[in-house]
């Protein structure tokens, strides 16, 4: 795939293999979460492509969204630091989101001009929000550019085509097959990528993502979206859709909200396999992922990549929450 993009990524990532099976199925691992150290996570793939194409605008300015303690928002402050961008960002603020610390903290540090909506507000108002900063900005002299939430649109779901292309190397160096990729879906975008790269790279690999909001049938409706997106911006004929595979039931109390039994889960797998996922995405997508294994679900797979999308730095702003099921 040829598009241009900016590299500042930390590529490829490696794959480890989990020294331990369920249900007779080969775990691995695709370290996304350290594509960067700031920066890192999943949204940098799609930042690259962002980017690259914003400042072929002729922008100095970047204005995005996101939760309180978006990923994706301290991916593209500390990104548009480093390119000497100036960040805005719409932040919707959940139940208890008030603490200066986590990604918010990072995103302060790293200069981005924050704007705080309540999440009724931000939901309904959202679009409106961003059109009234890009106006403020632009009379201010700057030149805004206005990335969608997660970066999950036909430019930035490019990330993921490519890490697609980056995994199908990743194969032939361990030499192994994956029948199986997993990830948590949040925004659609990485979900997406990864979906369109099995098409067009014409592998056979079922694609299953766990929703961590809403429900199955909404991320469908909204990969599909992004799926039309992406192939229309890289100028694709449509593709084969019917394989879209979403599996509902671990939002638990919510975005960003978390049961005792799932902080309990998470430190369990921390101290067993020393790997730290964050209670938002990563968390409930591999609690999940064990769950159906264990039931079943995935009995015609034998060796199964998960995508490890980052989210560290959110984590961090759950201590306290940890610290009571300790």
């Amino acid at each position: 795939m040829n598009i241009s993009k900016l590299n500042l990524a930390h590529l490829p990532t490696p794959i480890e293999k989990l020294d331990k099976t369920y249900n007779n199925k080969n775990i691995y691992i695709k370290r996304d979460d350290l594509t960067e150290s700031i920066a890192s996570g999943n949204k940098i793939r799609k930042l690259e492509y962002e980017l690259k194409y914003a400042l072929d605008q002729g922008t100095d300015l970047i204005i995005t969204c996101g939760g309180y303690q978006s990923n994706h928002c301290r991916a593209t402050a500390a990104l548009c630091s480093k390119l000497h961008l100036k960040c805005v960002l719409l932040l919707r603020k959940e139940l208890g989101d008030n603490l200066y610390n986590g990604n918010y903290f990072l995103d302060d540090i790293l200069g981005a001009s924050i704007y705080v909506k309540e999440h009724d507000d931000f939901q309904e108002n959202k679009q409106k929000y961003l059109e009234e900063l890009k106006h403020h900005y632009t009379k201010a002299g700057y030149h805004p550019y206005i990335i969608p939430m997660g970066a999950s649109d036909g430019i930035g779901t490019l990330g993921y085509v490519n890490a697609y292309e980056e995994i199908l190397q990743n194969e032939k160096e361990l030499q192994v097959s994956f029948d199986t990729i997993v990830c948590a879906v949040g925004s659609g975008g990485t979900y997406a990528g990864l979906y369109i790269g099995n098409e067009l790279f014409h592998q056979n690999k079922k694609i299953i993502g766990i929703n961590v909001c809403d429900d199955a049938q909404f991320f469908v409706d909204e990969i599909r979206k992004i799926i039309h997106d992406t192939l229309d911006f890289i100028g694709q004929p449509p593709i084969n859709e019917e394989h879209i595979t979403i599996i509902d039931g671990y939002v638990g109390k919510g975005y960003a909200q978390n049961t005792k039994d799932e902080l309990v889960q998470l430190m369990k797998i921390a101290k067993e396999d020393g790997l730290v996922l964050d209670p938002v995405y990563t968390g409930k997508a591999y609690i999940g992922m064990i769950k159906e294994i264990v039931k079943g679900t995935f009995k015609d797979s034998k060796n199964i990549l998960f995508i490890h999308t980052g989210g560290t730095y959110g984590l961090l702003a759950k201590a306290n929450e940890f610290i009571l099921q300790s």
